[in-house]
């Protein structure tokens, strides 16, 4: 996640129509196995933008609300409690489980009550919820929303309503939001993390949130108050899966800390001074106390990092241009790699851990291979920096094996250039590159391959770039102008694709006709009779794509 300043904020009008577009965009793009349509989109009423504390870089969460928990009591009090022994599983990453239509509900998630602006201090930063015209008393049941950033707010959508404006805001009045991430597994109500550029950290309840009329953050839970573990600026957050209620936090000063639910917070974290700053290094709080441990990964900005499904690694891209891949239960480096040029700003897991994708300020996509533990393609298509990186989940490989074993893998880019980029890797035709001695024949036989292919990398190695000619290069199935201003985010789900720039304006990109009827069943996707005798079509590594 970069977190650059922005330009002027474009004030949208939330009685625009519905798919009002810029003349020189289209509401649609192409690929093999399709037409995407431009369903709708989401925004926030320019009338509640506060620019206080500057302009952030606006990002996108997904959250799936189950049904509600029985002998669930709302509260409407800020609390600083949180309930022991708690145990939460994981949030699905890279687009997982929570796109989905089939819900209890027609054209959104709830009624609308108006109610007057307001402010209300919770701890030491006055987060509070202003609302006018907006909020809802009777969001009990389940729904999908966006949870997205603008400025000093953070504004809920409802994914499932066509309506353009957000159902709900809140607002931090002594700081900014700048990421979010949900858990919609967590027993104990307290699925949403929300880091703020002061360092401070807020776990609240969701459903909570879309109870409350939108007088002030309800139930919210203070971590890193006053930053008092680190007083630098919180770059990106995570839930850990199968974590029994742990999350980590990344800063800009290059730390990562793991919190627990179950456990208080304490002002004084005693971690010993960080002698060498380029030195990866791990130290646990000496007494049961949040935050229970520092990670310090890097000199300079940790920019984003993300789990493998399982849990079991932690991948870190950062402002020195590497990407680190930890074994997380162990605390062990495994491998990593430098970029060809600037800092790495995102990172993305496939759901069967096998793949890493990097972007950054080289315009490029880097496809990392935990096997082999460094880089197998890179991918030439954006002319700015690349902000999003996700494998879509859902998409079943048109030339499938049969044998349960993924063959090919779709995923995504979104970049400062306005772009989105769909590729393919094609994992049994990664053609390897074969260098030719000077003089020698110009036909691939009398080649040899580079030492970068020689063999795995050891454990614990961080690699220079390799050159490019000496790993396989990826051309996009597609490449579409889905914006008038810098990307940001990039999410799949179940039936659409959505997209989002850095001034929080987001669109649904709806699946072509049949492609909604896969679905997912844990990391497997499933494809229906009718959708399979279609899929007859097959993205190449190197195919020449389509553009728009």
């Amino acid at each position: 996640m970069i977190n650059s300043t922005s330009n002027t904020m474009m004030a949208s009008s939330s009685s625009a129509p519905t798919n009002a577009q810029s003349p020189s965009l289209k509401t649609y793009f192409k690929t093999p196995e399709g037409r995407y349509k431009l369903q709708y989109e989401k925004t926030h009423p320019p009338g509640l933008l506060h620019f206080v504390h500057g302009k952030t870089v606006s990002q996108v969460t997904l959250a799936h609300l189950k049904d509600k928990p029985a002998l669930t009591v709302p509260s409407t009090s800020s609390s600083t409690s949180v309930s022991s022994g708690v145990r939460s599983a994981a949030a699905r990453f890279l687009g997982g489980g929570n796109g989905s239509r089939a819900l209890s509900f027609v054209g959104g998630n709830g009624g609308s009550k108006s109610v007057s602006g307001t402010s209300n201090r919770v701890g030491s930063l006055g987060a509070s919820s202003s609302s006018s015209s907006i909020g809802s008393s009777n969001f009990d049941g389940r729904g999908t929303y966006l949870i997205f950033n603008v400025g000093d707010t953070i504004f809920i959508s409802d994914l499932n309503s066509q309506d353009k404006d957000p159902i709900k805001n809140i607002n931090f009045s002594n700081s900014n939001p700048v990421c979010h991430a949900f858990d919609p597994d967590a027993k104990d109500g307290h699925d949403l993390l929300i880091g703020l550029h002061s360092g401070d950290v807020y776990s609240v309840s969701l459903r909570q949130q879309l109870q409350d009329v939108g007088k002030k953050l309800v139930g919210a839970q203070h971590y890193n108050k006053d930053g008092c573990a680190n007083n630098s600026r919180c770059t990106s957050i995570s839930w850990v899966p199968n974590g029994d209620g742990a999350f980590a936090v990344a800063h800009a000063d290059g730390n990562l800390y793991v919190y627990e639910k179950n456990k208080e917070g304490s002002s004084d974290p005693s971690f010993p001074v960080i002698k060498d700053q380029t030195h990866f290094s791990v130290a646990h709080a000496r007494y049961s106390k949040n935050p229970a441990a520092r990670w310090h990964i890097c000199q300079g900005s940790i920019n984003s990092f993300a789990f493998s499904t399982d849990g079991s690694y932690i991948a870190t891209v950062g402002r020195d241009g590497y990407l680190r891949v930890f074994d997380y239960k162990n605390e062990q480096l495994i491998c990593g790699g430098k970029s060809y040029y600037g800092a790495l700003l995102c990172c993305a897991w496939s759901m069967d851990g096998k793949y890493v994708l990097t972007g950054g300020e080289d315009d490029l996509v880097q496809v990392w291979s935990m096997e082999d533990r460094k880089v197998v393609a890179w991918g030439e298509g954006h002319n700015s920096w690349v902000s999003g990186v996700a494998f879509d989940s859902y998409w079943l490989s048109p030339n499938s094996d049969g044998s349960g074993e993924t063959v090919m893998y779709r995923f995504g880019s979104v970049g400062q250039d306005t772009q989105l980029l769909l590729w393919d890797l094609e994992t049994d035709e990664i053609v390897v590159p074969l260098r030719r001695a000077p003089g020698g024949s110009p036909t691939f036989s009398t080649g040899s391959q580079s030492s970068h292919w020689d063999s795995a990398c050891p454990v614990g190695t961080l690699q220079p770039a390799p050159s490019m000619r000496d790993v396989p290069k990826l051309s996009p199935v597609v490449a579409h102008r889905a914006h008038t201003e810098p990307l940001s985010c990039l999410i799949f789900t179940q039936e659409s694709v959505l997209t989002s720039c850095r001034e929080g304006h987001i669109k649904v990109w709806m699946r072509p006709s049949g492609v909604s009827e896969t679905h997912s069943i844990g990391s497997d996707s499933v494809l229906t009779t009718g959708m399979r005798e279609k899929s007859l079509l097959s993205g190449k590594v190197s195919s020449s794509g389509y553009k728009h």
